[in-house]
């Protein structure tokens, strides 16, 4: 059996189901993602690492591409100029391992639990690395934060950062 990795594309935002979906067929998907505490509890808690695309280990010789085109929720299998794009086994195991630190490590949210409002944070990276500020709310809906940094003793100017650009200041 000569099986490789495909790229299998999906309808927007039907990652998911299509991901059960050919699971459910039988066939060996792998599905990048990332676990995520949203604001709204509605909101969905998987979040794709690859937006719209999944990968799929087959023999299409065996299984055929049209196989693909018809399954709902899918769009088929990527290809350029006409030949199937194919993956080195090994890409998809270094995006598997980092997939899996991702999460392992929690979601850069995962932060913002020990943190309040008026609490000391350093920023890490950016060009305000280094500099300590304070903490004051994260933003709805996405994943940045405001911190007030005060220049030269004027007062704090407010900044929007990505949560993974901050860290809570050692107490001394």
């Amino acid at each position: 059996m000569n099986s490789d990795w495909y790229v299998l594309r999906s309808k927007p935002n039907k990652e998911v189901t299509l991901w059960r979906e050919v699971s459910a067929q039988g066939f060996d998907c792998f599905f990048p993602h990332l676990r995520v505490q949203p604001v709204n509890p509605r909101s969905r808690k998987i979040r794709p690492y690859f937006p719209g695309y999944l990968f799929l280990q087959i023999d299409i010789e065996q299984v055929g591409a049209s196989t693909f085109q018809r399954m709902p929720f899918c769009s088929g299998l990527v290809s350029f100029d006409g030949v199937l794009a194919t993956v080195p086994d090994h890409l998809i195991q270094a995006i598997r391992r980092h997939v899996e630190t991702i999460n392992a490590a929690g979601s850069p949210q995962g932060k913002l639990a020990d943190l309040n409002t008026g609490d000391a944070v350093v920023i890490r990276g950016g060009p305000f690395d280094g500099y300590e500020a304070i903490f004051d709310t994260r933003l709805h809906g996405s994943e940045r934060v405001r911190v007030l940094l005060t220049f030269l003793k004027s007062r704090a100017l407010p900044v929007d950062l990505p949560v993974s650009q901050i860290q809570k200041a050692r107490q001394k």
